[in-house]
């Protein structure tokens, strides 16, 4: 596979996780802050990660994509995040 072909790819997996993350801590916890910023923070790497792609900076897209799944992963894996058991999306802890 080719560096676009893995950047579009690695988009489009992290575009389907943002659309089913629902924030699980509830509103008046702390942990819902760290969840709202665990998800800014991976929605901000994901539209960095877009432009890059439309730059031809493919390494810097691949590069912040992951950034931005990676705080995906975290937010599921810390109990931030309901994703509905999808480990297919997810790097989950069971």
């Amino acid at each position: 596979m080719d560096l676009k072909a893995l950047v579009d790819k690695d988009i489009s997996l992290t575009e389907q996780a943002l659309s089913k993350i629902r924030i699980a801590a509830p509103a008046r916890s702390h942990l819902r802050r760290i969840a709202e910023d665990f998800l800014s923070m991976a929605r901000a790497y994901y539209e960095d990660a877009k432009h890059f792609r439309d730059k031809g900076e493919l390494e810097k897209a691949l590069a912040t994509v992951n950034y931005s799944h990676g705080w995906l992963d975290a937010g599921a894996r810390f109990g931030l995040f309901d994703v509905g058991g999808d480990d297919r999306l997810f790097t989950l802890a069971e």
